[in-house]
């Protein structure tokens, strides 16, 4: 087995439990293959390693990779006139109404090829890459038909093929009521969405379930029928809810035993607390709060007196978060909704390791996949202060540069 040696640098190990950093400041991590197998001091590295050849790091900065756990990385076209649309004056609800919105991006999606749907997605990947992140959830959502869901999810199972990342799909089906079912919304749930559902399950397309539970989307009622065909196929179940109004669609998910429910800038106590209840997480997505210029900021003080853990995301999208910067991400949960730099970091981490369910990854610990970033700072609050700046030094992906 190969192994390397990392010393002279600072080590945030961003483990699940920590309150801080977990910060060593004289570290030495070595790594075997994919595996690390020592993280500590470097006065303390075992003599069975002093032999290596090490990369000095001259004091730079290693956290875990980052986590990308929210994404709509695969689609065709922008919704750059939509923003304009805004900027004069039309709400995201009214836009969505008049068929803009997430229609918009259905239509250009489905008329695209797979080869040109990866091809355009592989540019936003990248720009992922180059701030250290080495695992990505992608979402379907922008197909509503049979064929476009599933080609949607081949081409996010193709990213990890042509790139160094991990990727976990989520079928989003129940993200709008296509055109074509205008008004039969519940029809739309069996006669496309769950078929779908159970036709990408049986191709090993899926790694979770997702649903737009919302006014202009779908119904707690209609949402809880397609979370229990993901119950029965034994599927991760996660919601965006309470973005622009309040249904209770988190507290429904709660009772499914979802993973997380994302945005929630409505949720109130109660359904942070049925959130606690269930062991689910937060995903706070400041993006589509920055671009939509809403005022209603998620609860985040009832989210840490509940002990409810936060993950941070791009929620990276053509409409509501044209976003493909997991840092800026970062400094938003910071500036906009007060989160710390720690909670940020961990968000972005251990926190979105868990959203994902992956227990290999977001943090330096033995056992753990050796997915790392190397950053050109000194501390790890400098990853959340910059704005616009990418300090990254290396990224490392399963043990290799």
């Amino acid at each position: 087995m190969t192994e390397t040696l990392i010393m002279n640098c600072a080590c945030a190990r961003m483990r699940a439990n920590d309150q801080d950093y977990g910060l060593i400041a004289d570290a030495a991590i070595v790594f075997g293959e994919d595996r690390i197998v020592f993280v500590g001091q470097s006065s303390d590295l075992p003599t069975q390693y002093h032999h290596l050849t090490h990369l000095d790091l001259q004091g730079r900065l290693v956290t875990p990779g980052l986590i990308d756990c929210h994404t709509h990385l695969v689609y065709a076209g922008n919704r750059a006139r939509e923003f304009e649309m805004r900027l004069n004056g039309a709400s995201y609800e009214e836009i969505a109404r008049a068929g803009g919105g997430i229609i918009s991006t259905v239509n250009a999606t489905r008329g695209a090829s797979e080869d040109a749907l990866l091809a355009d997605a592989l540019p936003r990947v990248d720009a992922l890459l180059a701030e250290g992140v080495t695992s990505i959830e992608v979402k379907s959502g922008y197909g509503l038909n049979y064929e476009t869901e599933i080609a949607m999810l081949r081409v996010a199972r193709l990213i990890a093929q042509v790139r160094p990342v991990a990727i976990r799909t989520s079928y989003l089906g129940a993200h709008a009521v296509p055109p074509e079912y205008t008004g039969r919304a519940d029809s739309y749930i069996a006669e496309i969405c769950i078929p779908t559902l159970r036709a990408a399950h049986a191709e090993g397309l899926v790694d979770a379930v997702d649903a737009f539970c919302e006014g202009i989307a779908f119904q707690p009622d209609q949402v809880a029928r397609v979370f229990e065909v993901a119950k029965e196929l034994g599927l991760p179940i996660r919601i965006h809810a309470e973005q622009l109004s309040y249904l209770g669609g988190a507290k429904m998910a709660a009772g499914f035993g979802a993973v997380s429910a994302d945005h929630i800038e409505y949720l109130d106590e109660n359904g942070v607390a049925s959130m606690a209840g269930a062991g689910m997480a937060a995903v706070i997505l400041p993006g589509a709060y920055y671009t939509l210029r809403e005022t209603q900021a998620p609860p985040i003080d009832l989210l840490r007196k509940h002990g409810v853990p936060m993950a941070v995301s791009t929620d990276s999208n053509p409409g509501s978060s044209p976003m493909t910067s997991l840092l800026l991400a970062m400094n938003m949960a910071c500036t906009l909704f007060q989160m710390t730099p720690q909670e940020a970091l961990a968000g972005v981490t251990s926190r979105a390791a868990r959203v994902l369910g992956y227990r290999d990854r977001g943090a330096i610990a033995v056992g753990q996949r050796a997915d790392l970033a190397i950053w050109d700072v000194s501390h790890p609050s400098e990853l959340s202060y910059r704005i616009g700046f990418n300090p990254l030094h290396k990224r490392i992906f399963g043990g290799q540069l």
